[in-house]
């Protein structure tokens, strides 16, 4: 893949990142609904792999720029 691609698939991958976040905050403000641990837990879960992912591959993205 280019480098260019993988910048790309990085930007993604933060912003699926943080729908998902958002996803677990609303889950945990949510007041009457009997999931919302379970909810919220599994959005900060998703959201902290797909940041990690975003990251490892921008830094490779980045790496192939150089070498």
């Amino acid at each position: 893949m280019k480098a260019d691609d993988e910048k790309g698939i990085s930007l993604i991958l933060i912003y699926t990142a943080l729908l998902f976040f958002l996803l677990g905050v609303a889950g945990r403000m949510k007041m009457n609904f009997h999931h919302r641990m379970e909810i919220s837990t599994a959005g900060f879960v998703v959201a902290g792999v797909l940041a990690t992912l975003a990251v490892v591959l921008f830094l490779f993205s980045l790496r192939k720029r150089r070498g």
